[in-house]
């Protein structure tokens, strides 16, 4: 299926199709909350047209021009018609239609989006279109959001390090210091939600592709227990680990967005798990002294100095102050014996391409309609192309012994730090969410050869230094909330990792250390746009 009025908006700057007229904007976008927006339209302060206007012209003055952000492959043409008609709803009523009422939205593009292009990075899929949103992006459109961009990501968010690698959007820069990475897969979003795109953003999480763009780029990011949220429309990677995941510049509007698309869906079963599970408001879980009494244990076995940039450490123990003066007590170290010894269960190449088998039957109209036919169209990105080949010549998935050994390895996995965590009653397990610095940006995806340099003063373990497989591997929540800058500018992360289905209890210590520190703050690269006549009002905050 082809749309050519629906394009990828081009390198000048643009936004595609999507007109730029009426210009006069009266209200300050930067930094913008969902409740503080949702307030403006009800009181006629402001609309959704002049709000969505707004965060186009940031897209047109900073994305391809400027500092060149390039975190997003597609804007819809569509999102002042859209905003228009939640307008006019408001006119009419006085009421919002849901929690998300003319909220300008940005989706990863592995997921699928009713008439915009689906590319999951990839150039042989730039004019593919879904025939429908995926679920969770109809209890978006539900909740009265707009769709406003798909996100740049690593191809098949097979990320590599901690850039975006795709011959489709190149990589994005972080907005914080544009030399540096975002962190990947989901990247381009966490820079569009940083750089002040949009209000409120989608990722996917499969290794830490969430958790690493929320460190990167100074936002809150969630990645739920699997079952909470639908995968169904999203491009998977790796089915027993893939989940979709709530970005935002604050807690409390990641919880807003994560409410609205958490739910039961009968065309993904793992939903069905979480019956019983989910809260019935998330929302209503935050509070400012969550933190007093719970026990947090500080696992350090996984960011020893001899891998750990020393200004993370040093980070991280101001952090534990931090925690301590919340009201948390800290279980300085935590151990679990067995974590040495189990080997880290891998993401392998038979899980791949049987689940994206599995996706492809769902997806008849899509090009290249099998792992073997991607690999073999020499389309993909030069980093990606053996891994790709090494998937399309994988045994069935029940048959491939690494498959069947890393399934065992994750629930060793999940024994060990359940006894470890029952042993000394821990609510909690906290570390950084990041051993280094992001990757210096280089032109690896334009040269075969070429290699990401490390970060200064990174220890050998520069380009796979996420401390994220650690949830994945378990299968259990976890949430990155900034916890502080380094010399180059560059935000860094604190990761709270918590048993299955605790991704309420997470989220309220998240928040509870946030509202204690207020680390946030915008990024220099992309200051408010020039224009006097702009109303000053306070819509930011949470």
């Amino acid at each position: 299926m082809t749309a050519p009025e629906h394009r990828p908006y081009g390198g000048t700057g643009g936004t595609g199709n999507v007109s730029t007229r009426n210009k006069a904007v009266t209200f300050p976008v930067e930094e913008a909350s969902v409740a503080g927006l949702v307030a403006a339209y009800l009181s006629g302060q402001t609309t959704a047209r002049r709000v969505t206007q707004a965060y186009l012209e940031r897209i047109a003055a900073y994305d391809k021009r400027g500092p060149l952000i390039n975190a997003l492959i597609t804007v819809n043409p569509h999102a002042l018609e859209e905003a228009d008609r939640l307008d006019a709803l408001i006119k009419a009523t006085g009421q919002p239609v849901g929690p998300l009422h003319g909220i300008p939205i940005i989706v990863k593009d592995n997921i699928d989006v009713a008439g915009l292009p689906m590319t999951s990075g990839f150039q042989g899929w730039k004019n593919y279109y879904p025939p429908e949103d995926a679920p969770l992006v109809k209890r978006i459109r539900a909740a009265g959001g707009i769709i406003l961009a798909k996100s740049s990501l690593s191809e098949f968010a097979r990320g590599l390090g901690d850039n975006i690698i795709s011959v489709v959007s190149g990589f994005a820069r972080n907005p914080y210091n544009t030399a540096f990475a975002t962190g990947g897969s989901s990247g381009g979003t966490g820079a569009a939600l940083a750089a002040n795109f949009g209000v409120v953003g989608i990722g996917t999480d499969t290794g830490g592709s969430v958790r690493a763009p929320a460190a990167h780029n100074a936002l809150a990011g969630l990645r739920p227990t699997v079952g909470l949220v639908s995968r169904t429309g999203m491009v998977p990677l790796n089915s027993v680990r893939d989940t979709p995941g709530p970005m935002a510049r604050s807690v409390t509007d990641m919880v807003i967005l994560f409410d609205v698309i958490a739910g039961p869906d009968p065309t993904d079963p793992a939903t069905a798990r979480a019956e019983g599970h989910r809260s019935p408001a998330y929302p209503a879980e935050l509070k400012k002294d969550a933190l007093k009494g719970a026990r947090l244990g500080v696992l350090r076995q996984i960011f020893r100095p001899a891998v750990t940039d020393p200004r993370i450490i040093a980070q991280f123990e101001i952090t534990l102050a931090e925690l301590k003066g919340a009201g948390a007590e800290v279980v300085d170290p935590f151990v679990v014996p067995e974590i040495d010894s189990i080997p880290r269960p891998p993401q392998t190449p038979a899980r791949f391409k049987d689940d994206f088998t599995r996706w492809i039957a769902k997806h008849p109209r899509v090009p290249f309609p099998s792992v073997k036919a991607i690999a073999d169209s020499k389309l993909v990105h030069p980093l990606h192309q053996a891994s790709l080949d090494e998937a399309a010549a994988a045994r069935p998935v029940d048959e491939d012994p690494d498959t069947i050994e890393g399934l065992k390895n994750e629930q060793r996995y999940r024994d060990a730090f359940t006894a470890a965590m029952d042993a000394e009653k821990i609510d909690a397990v906290i570390f950084p969410t990041w051993a280094q610095l992001p990757a210096i940006n280089g032109d690896r995806n334009t040269q075969l050869d070429a290699e990401p340099k490390p970060a200064p003063n990174a220890g050998p373990t520069a380009l796979g230094s996420g401390l994220t497989f650690v949830a994945s591997s378990l299968q259990w929540p976890a949430i990155s909330v900034p916890n502080g800058y380094l010399g180059e500018g560059l935000p860094q992360g604190l990761q709270i990792l918590g048993r299955a289905w605790d991704d309420a209890k997470i989220i309220g210590y998240a928040y509870a250390y946030e509202q204690a520190t207020h680390y946030r703050r915008p990024p220099p690269t992309v200051p408010p746009l020039a224009d006097p006549s702009r109303a000053r009002s306070s819509l930011h905050g949470n």
